[in-house]
């Protein structure tokens, strides 16, 4: 229970964090590359054990590290703006609904059965965010709204990737291990973008404020994936129990916590929206 209690929390503060980037003017995208760096060393320092040779001779999985870099980083410079401009409550019910998403690559790619509850579930995730995309202000709508969306459909395919890699072709390397090797792979991707904005004179100067705010979102960022496969390990459920719980834990506290940290509001579009989002993590969760 400590872990799950662990994997909640971490998600959460993540976006807590992105959304304190702001008031303290951190660099997003320096700070998000050394949150990559981060992560991966505590992966490499919590797994080392796990480290085989085999892995660098069969390279099957390194066509999904990458693909998992490209989405790792643009997903994250894309939920700190969205925490930023959004909210922490929308950002977070944009990216958890993002289960029904995976869920339905999922139906395609192994012919799972399309079930009623599924069904409705996978609506719901859609109606949620279209709900909550379409609450802001009218200022600002059109302007931030596809983030939501983007985050969306990303992070399910992200999901999606995960677990195609997970069941398919992690056969010499461990999720620990590929995890981590994602997050540097991503680290190196925002090391090779920043350069080519050097050279283009689009870079801000490195500081040491955002080196220090990446070392610190990198550490929830690794453990709230690390919490997560020690409840899938430890805990007497499904895993796809143990997903809807933190999923709809995270929803929750992200909407405690952006209503009372930060002075969200909670118009009705935007409850309707959230409600939603919590029938449908919880019918994906009743037809697995």
């Amino acid at each position: 229970m400590i872990a799950l209690i662990g994997t909640v929390a971490c998600s959460t503060f993540i976006f807590v964090i992105f959304r304190i980037f702001e008031r303290f003017n951190i660099g997003t995208f320096q700070a998000i590359i050394a949150n990559y760096f981060t992560a991966f060393l505590c992966g490499i320092l919590l797994y080392r054990n796990e480290v085989r040779t085999d892995a660098f001779i069969h390279l099957e999985w390194l066509p999904y590290i990458i693909v998992s870099s490209i989405l790792f980083i643009t997903l994250f410079m894309m939920m700190a703006v969205s925490a930023q401009k959004n909210g922490i409550a929308a950002t977070s019910v944009a990216v958890k609904m993002s289960m029904a998403v995976s869920m339905l690559g999922m139906i395609l790619i192994y012919n799972e059965a399309l079930s009623g509850p599924k069904l409705l579930g996978i609506f719901c995730a859609l109606l949620g965010v279209y709900l909550i995309a379409s609450s802001g202000s009218k200022s600002n709508k059109r302007n931030t709204a596809y983030l939501l969306i983007i985050l969306f459909i990303g992070s399910g395919l992200l999901d999606l990737n995960l677990n195609y890699a997970q069941n398919n072709v992690l056969t010499y390397i461990s999720s620990s291990i590929f995890t981590a090797f994602g997050f540097a792979a991503a680290g190196i991707l925002g090391v090779l973008v920043y350069i080519i904005q050097s050279f283009r004179g689009k870079a801000q100067p490195i500081k040491a404020k955002n080196l220090i705010a990446g070392f610190l979102l990198g550490i929830p960022n690794y453990y709230s994936i690390y919490f997560l496969l020690e409840s899938y390990q430890s805990l007497p459920w499904q895993d796809s129990s143990i997903l809807a719980v933190v999923n709809v834990s995270v929803v929750l506290l992200s909407v405690i916590t952006g209503f009372i940290v930060f002075n969200e509001s909670l118009n009705p579009k935007k409850l309707i929206g959230i409600v939603a989002a919590l029938i449908s993590i919880l019918l994906l969760y009743f037809s697995s």
